[in-house]
């Protein structure tokens, strides 16, 4: 898969994690942007990344509320290729993810990020988790 861009969703019951990655001709996975945003304004948003961009692939991580988000943008947005991805693990790794991002300071760093919860949600680095899956396939 060359020069695919991809919009994927961490689905969530009052929330979704998106993020915008592109994998260019270099096979480089390119992160175009991040963000969490709520369920109620889920297909606005994915109305704004296809408004910005051509989307070759919408991929919906498959947990909580998956189904619904599914049926919602099928019925809203018909011409959407997507995908559902397995989302095991991914919350463990989205929250190493996040510290990778936002390096620890003071008594933090002690401790290693596995026992952290960070203090913002990390539903967009799920998102970004699932499309590299996608796209390293």
């Amino acid at each position: 898969m060359s020069d695919r861009t991809i919009l994927s969703i961490d689905p969530g019951t009052s929330k979704c994690g998106l993020a915008l990655v592109r994998r260019n001709t270099d096979s480089k996975i390119e992160l175009i942007w991040r963000k969490i945003a709520p369920l109620e304004s889920l297909v606005e948003v994915v109305d704004q990344a296809t408004a910005e961009t051509k989307i070759d692939l919408l991929v919906i991580g498959s947990g909580t509320g998956s189904r619904r988000i599914i049926e919602s943008l099928r019925e809203n947005r018909a011409g959407l290729n997507i995908l559902v991805v397995d989302e095991k693990d991914t919350s463990l790794q989205a929250r190493e993810r996040y510290w990778e991002h936002h390096p620890r300071r003071g008594l933090r760093r002690l401790l290693p990020a596995t026992l952290q919860v960070p203090p913002d949600p990390v539903d967009d680095f799920v998102a970004l988790i699932l499309a590299e899956r996608v796209l390293q396939v």
